[in-house]
């Protein structure tokens, strides 16, 4: 066990690592400390004790690939690089056949997910989404559909007159497996009112997600950052996110996302460092005690920035993606055809030391390699 007195000089932060290595929860007030006072070194350490007290030396990947139905979008969020309008060059709306076809790309494959999530198309409801899900469950039984932000189902649920309750369970009969996390951005109202104004709110967010959980349906979480939020903002968000986790247990993972400044209004905010992203991962491991994965989504972040997370808490790098995701390449993100081999995924995990582990959407053990 390692003594937080022989490292720490800082009485304050002396007293949060000792309750980190103690199991006990750190306070919002702690959680704030962190970001502020914390040096990197310090972060890294006390993230991965937290890391290997929940994950051990695993760090997870899966077999999946995206659909991205549609750009256009009934929003227009300042930070958005995705959306664009009907009849502009990069705009797209794709019928459930060319989604289907992208399904079929990947016969005779292990595939384990497909990851659903676009703009909120101002003419589709849940009947309309519904229908995709089933044939894709028609065609390929086995595999994982987990789809629509909290945002895509607000708008298609309030569409075709139903109560959460009701809309949630519709889609659970057609096929829907899990959410995602996204449409979360940052939960502070005000923040809210300027980058994304138009928006489902964040008790919005919340509320269905406690309602998907209630359902048996489970879910991601996400937090927008490096944009004008601050760290206080941040620990809001994440607050409200463990007290959530706390209620219903369905979160299983949380995967922070970095704001990307090409193609949007916002873009004269610039983009935080590396150094932060590591800051970040480090205080979302140690501040949410009860989320049990931490993932770097690495079209996001880039290979390197995603491999060096390992050492700051994470423990997922996401998946295969085979290059069929666009969002954060419209954005400016460094991988512009995002895909990796599964071979090329253990390598980055093996030589960050630690061991990789093939999975599946919740994180059922597939394959595990050698460390």
């Amino acid at each position: 066990m390692i003594n937080p007195e022989k490292y720490i000089s800082d009485p304050a932060l002396l007293k949060i690592a000792e309750k980190i290595t103690d199991e006990k929860r750190i306070t919002p007030e702690e959680g704030l400390t962190l970001y502020q006072n914390a040096g990197l070194p310090l972060l890294g350490l006390l993230a991965g004790i937290v890391r290997r007290r929940i994950n051990g030396e695993n760090a997870f990947f899966i077999r999946n690939f995206h659909i991205e139905p549609t750009n256009r979008c009934i929003y227009n969020c300042r930070f958005c690089s995705y959306r664009k309008p009907p009849k502009h060059p990069e705009s797209w709306d794709l019928s459930h056949e060319q989604m289907l076809e992208t399904v079929k790309r990947f016969d005779g494959r292990q595939i384990e997910e497909v990851h659903i999530v676009g703009g909120v198309h101002p003419e589709h409801d849940l009947h309309y989404y519904g229908e995709l899900i089933r044939q894709i469950k028609q065609y390929r039984p086995g595999l994982h559909i987990k789809a629509f932000s909290a945002i895509e189902l607000d708008y298609m649920i309030r569409k075709s007159g139903y109560s959460l309750e009701e809309g949630l369970g519709i889609l659970k009969d057609y096929g829907l497996d899990s959410i995602p996390g996204g449409g979360a951005e940052i939960f502070d109202e005000q923040i809210r009112k300027i980058i994304c104004p138009e928006k489902a709110s964040s008790d919005m967010w919340l509320r269905i997600h406690e309602t998907a959980h209630l359902a048996g349906i489970p879910s991601n979480a996400t937090m927008l950052y490096g944009h004008m939020e601050t760290y206080s903002h941040r620990i809001d968000h994440m607050e409200r996110l463990r007290l959530l986790q706390d209620k219903t247990q369905g979160f299983n993972a949380f995967i922070p996302l970095k704001y990307k400044r090409e193609n949007n209004p916002m873009s004269h905010l610039g983009e935080v460092s590396m150094i932060e992203d590591l800051r970040n991962y480090a205080v979302s491991r140690i501040y949410l005690d009860n989320i049990p994965h931490l993932k770097a989504y690495w079209p996001m972040t880039g290979k390197e920035v995603a491999q060096l997370s390992l050492s700051f808490g994470t423990d997922d790098l996401d998946g295969t993606i085979e290059d069929t995701t666009r969002i954060y390449s419209m954005a400016g993100a460094g991988e512009k055809n995002p895909a990796m081999t599964t071979e090329e995924i253990c390598k980055l995990i093996n030589d960050a030391g630690f061991r990789p582990v093939e999975r599946d959407s919740l994180y059922n053990f597939i394959t595990t390699f050698a460390l």
